[in-house]
């Protein structure tokens, strides 16, 4: 009798050191999430994205505001490009900002509620709550979960680890990685001010666009720019360059790649010098893709994004939606052949 009194004294000042040193379950930390989540007014975060999807890494700063219930401003920064791209939710739906250009594309779309987003604090807790084996261990500062993504155009990028720090489950990195656990994407992430305060505009479209053109060149001298032809790092298998042609246009130059094989496409480079004023934001017909450094446009057979001064298009009937956003996210890479 008196071992098993000693025994259950012994489990019991376990149970005191355990709960001494601040130590939680799996399911503690989803409770304090789900907690988070219900009372989250909104916040603010500036973060550092890197994406390793072409030759050379691609750094962006990014600018995180978030008003509950679903306004956003997501301000994407690579300052080594003098690139810059916004995007902005509010009651009037999904806008993207291209302020270089003075461009704006409006989706009516659900985003960012259908996938995953990894600078994004309440889509990490929904994809860490809604993955019922979702792998979870402990270090002396942070929680850290392994999960699935729900990235609907990119099953290529499955799993992400989520860091939070122990003091209040703040997010401090995520990487989104392939199937081999090799990081492509990883954000770190600074201070986060919870419960925030916004003014009356901070989300509106308009006072946005001026703002971030106040901090940027000219819009003539972000087009006169040399235009570097950019090719696809990611390899589809069986598929080769067979073309490329240049085109004077009146006002700018196309470039249009051809690839053929067992999965062809078609990759259209264009940069205009001289842009009309948008007087108001163009609608876009398709879905909005992630691509990591901005928002492009999925539709039928064909994927549209704007970068650094140039639009561009990839065109494929034999490749899926997946495909065609893997691509891409590779031209943003060095120019390979």
């Amino acid at each position: 009798m008196g071992k098993k009194v000693l025994l259950f004294l012994a489990g019991l000042m376990a149970i005191f050191v355990l709960a001494a040193c601040g130590t939680k379950s799996q399911d503690d930390v989803v409770k304090g999430l789900n907690g988070k989540l219900d009372s989250l007014s909104g916040y603010k975060v500036n973060a550092k994205m890197t994406l390793k999807m072409g030759t050379d890494p691609q750094v962006y700063h990014v600018e995180i505001w978030h008003k509950s219930p679903a306004f956003y401003r997501v301000n994407l920064k690579n300052a080594k490009k003098d690139q810059s791209q916004m995007i902005l939710r509010n009651d009037e739906g999904v806008f993207v900002l291209t302020p270089a250009l003075n461009k704006s594309y409006r989706f009516q779309s659900d985003w960012p509620k259908n996938s995953s987003q990894a600078y994004l604090y309440e889509s990490l807790i929904k994809d860490i709550i809604m993955d019922k084996e979702a792998k979870f261990s402990s270090t002396k500062d942070y929680y850290v979960f392994e999960t699935k993504t729900r990235y609907q155009n990119n099953k290529m990028l499955p799993i992400q680890e989520i860091k939070l720090n122990k003091n209040d489950l703040s997010p401090a990195v995520v990487k989104v990685m392939d199937v081999d656990h090799n990081a492509l994407v990883t954000v770190e992430f600074g201070k986060v001010q919870f419960n925030a305060n916004f003014d009356k505009d901070d989300f509106e479209m308009k006072k946005n666009m001026t703002r971030a053109q106040l901090n940027l060149p000219t819009v003539a001298s972000a087009m006169d720019k040399a235009f570097t032809v950019k090719y696809p790092t990611a390899k589809i298998a069986g598929t080769k360059l067979n073309g490329e042609k240049e085109m004077n246009l009146e006002d700018g130059k196309r470039v249009v790649l051809t690839y053929t094989g067992k999965k062809p496409f078609t990759l259209v480079q264009e940069k205009i010098i001289t842009k009309t004023a948008m007087a108001e934001p163009e609608s876009v017909i398709g879905e909005p893709v992630d691509l990591g450094f901005t928002i492009g446009a999925v539709s039928g057979h064909a994927i549209t994004w704007s970068q650094n001064g140039i639009d561009y298009m990839i065109a494929s009937k034999k490749m899926t939606q997946e495909e065609l956003t893997t691509i891409a996210r590779s031209v943003q890479g060095d120019a390979v052949k």
